[in-house]
């Protein structure tokens, strides 16, 4: 099996709300808004983010987001106001940042540290 495309959600119960701290996460306004429900990010050529509203699914989330500059993105966190609950490591393998959306909704920011573990 071959996926070809990754097309990631978050479900968030007030998109409207939630819209403005998932503006300043990315540093920018969405790619696309499709509808009254959904806002969509490109992260990368064919990897996509969208937040969507869903009451009974929101703050459930959990994405890995694999960086290739971990202290870029944290040095970026902190000029938007976003904040993160730690940084942890296996100096053989990882380095994480933890941030949490308002509503529970977890990514883990991971820079890989050695070249044997990336794809």
């Amino acid at each position: 099996m071959a996926i070809q495309e990754a097309f990631t959600s978050v479900a968030v119960d007030n998109l409207h709300s939630a819209l403005v701290w998932y503006e300043r996460l990315m540093g920018r306004q969405p790619d696309m808004i499709p509808n009254d429900n959904e806002a969509v990010w490109q992260l990368s050529g064919k990897a996509w983010l969208y937040i969507i509203g869903d009451a009974q699914r929101a703050g459930k989330t959990l994405i890995t987001l694999i960086v290739d500059d971990l202290d870029g993105h944290v040095a970026e966190f902190n000029e938007r106001g976003i904040s993160f609950k730690f940084i942890e490591q296996d100096s053989k393998i990882y380095r994480r940042v933890v941030v949490t959306d308002p509503e529970g909704n977890t990514f883990q920011f991971t820079e890989l540290t050695s070249q044997d573990n990336q794809a």
